[in-house]
């Protein structure tokens, strides 16, 4: 497959398909070289960057993914040691925001008006 046709078919700009294998998140095992050296991605690549994409979108950074991927493989405990180490990470991200937010409605509920300066009342 062209590169085009794989950013249409993975939903992603040209752009990150070549920063995904600048940074070594496509590997070679994907890219197939014409004889005058354009890019010819392998099929497997879709479900590939649809793993990459998912993977973003659940809070796991770049990085996380690099190292997973550098593994070449890695055990069912490790990948749920993984796992649960994220949802860990979301909870309390989860918690902090709900913090926040109290301390949001506290503040609204203080009634403190800002046409003297922001906090005078």
């Amino acid at each position: 497959m062209k590169t085009s046709e794989v950013a249409k078919r993975a939903d992603l700009p040209i752009s990150t398909l070549r920063y995904y294998e600048k940074i070594g998140l496509i590997t070679e095992e994907y890219i197939l070289r014409e004889e005058n050296n354009y890019r010819n991605y392998a099929p497997e690549i879709i479900p590939y960057l649809e793993v990459i994409k998912n993977s973003l979108a659940v809070g796991f950074s770049i990085h996380d993914i690099k190292s997973m991927i550098s593994k070449q493989g890695i055990s069912k405990e490790e990948q749920k040691r993984i796992i649960t180490d994220k949802i860990t990470e979301i909870e309390a991200a989860q918690k902090n925001l709900e913090a926040s937010k109290q301390s949001l409605y506290e503040l609204l509920e203080m009634n403190i008006t800002c046409e003297n300066g922001y906090g005078k009342y």
